[in-house]
């Protein structure tokens, strides 16, 4: 095996490194530099000299409250000290870093996550199948509760009435 095909980072810790933000799967500025072997800084300088090549698809700043959803998520605080809030890289901002940084460790990792990024899309594929039937199971639940819910509604109507004074019926005898 060549030493440009040999894993430099343990897939799990680069799968750690990939979140949920806006509905994508994104990779964060100090994660990306770190398996870069960079400082965040220089990442971010490189894609400030090449902003052309990372449209709002490809990059995003996190909003403060995404940043703070996403530190208290991961129960960490070590994130603190920055200046500025994260960018976030979707799958194609990762394949546009790798033209803006060209070492070797950087060409390396970049490889390692667009294969990670392929794994994770040929599991959502071959599990599809499972999201389809949980989605409808929640589905089925729902309308179970919206029904539950309209019976608690007559329940309570029924117990309501049934605390008020009701008027007597039948006949009543003269005299008493």
């Amino acid at each position: 095996m060549s030493p440009l095909n040999k894993t430099i980072i343990p897939d799990e810790v680069v799968m750690s490194k990939i979140y949920m933000i806006r509905d994508q799967k994104v990779m964060l500025d100090e994660d990306r530099a770190e398996l870069y072997g960079v400082e965040a800084r220089r990442l971010n300088e490189q894609v400030r000299r090449n902003l052309d090549r990372f449209p709002k698809d490809f990059m995003c700043a996190l909003s403060e409250q995404e940043f703070a959803d996403l530190k208290s998520q991961n129960a960490t605080s070590s994130w603190g000290g920055r200046r500025k809030l994260p960018n976030a890289f979707t799958e194609h901002g990762v394949l546009m870093l790798s033209s803006v940084l060209n070492s070797k460790q950087a060409i390396q990792v970049n490889i390692q996550i667009m294969r990670i990024y392929t794994r994770i899309r040929e599991m959502l594929m071959a599990h599809k199948d499972v999201f389809i039937r949980v989605e409808q199971a929640e589905n089925q639940l729902l309308k179970h509760d919206q029904k539950i819910e309209l019976l608690f509604t007559y329940l309570s109507k029924f117990i309501e009435k049934e605390e008020q004074p009701r008027t007597e019926i039948g006949f009543k005898r003269k005299g008493k």
